[in-house]
């Protein structure tokens, strides 16, 4: 009885720990959010999500995966010639702004630590992309990531500084 008693006291002072630390276990189950949303939620992405649904790829993106997705930021977009995105975004252009979206993205869950091992990934558009380390820095074709492993419930967003082009 006295094992019982103090091995109940001790679960009731260790979820008292957990709650007090704001770590209750509920928390580790909640679902995370696809690659759409987590881009959408990260509001550094407009121009991204918005290339995306002109494309019709948010259905897609939102599959079961696993994706990686360089994502370039807004500032990325806001680099290339003045007039390159409007252009992009018109339904005449869609087969083009598909192919240049689908070669942000490879098939699989390439976490930085396994980018780092790599010297090369082939895009869902069929183009290969090249990776490297320089400085401490990992360089996807001219891009340099940002941030890594924006991770989603169907894969993980590296943040990149430029739009890449196939």
């Amino acid at each position: 009885m006295k094992t019982l008693t103090t091995c109940l006291g001790q679960t009731l002072m260790a979820l008292t720990l957990l709650l007090a630390a704001g770590m209750a276990p509920a928390a580790h189950h909640e679902a995370k959010k696809d690659i759409v949303e987590t881009a959408v939620d990260a509001g550094t992405f407009t121009t991204l999500v918005a290339a995306v649904q002109a494309a019709e790829l948010v259905d897609t993106l939102k599959g079961t995966g696993p994706f990686t997705l360089f994502a370039p930021t807004d500032g990325a977009f806001a680099r290339l010639p003045a007039g390159t995105v409007d252009n992009l975004l018109r339904p005449e252009n869609k087969d083009q702004l598909v192919a240049i979206l689908t070669y942000h993205v490879v098939a699989g869950n390439i976490m930085a630590a396994d980018a780092i091992k790599l010297d090369s990934a082939t895009t869902v558009q069929g183009g290969t992309v090249s990776i490297q380390t320089q400085n401490g820095n990992v360089k996807v074709n001219d891009a340099t990531v940002l941030m890594a492993d924006l991770e989603a419930s169907n894969g993980v967003i590296h943040i990149i500084d430029r739009v890449l082009m196939p």
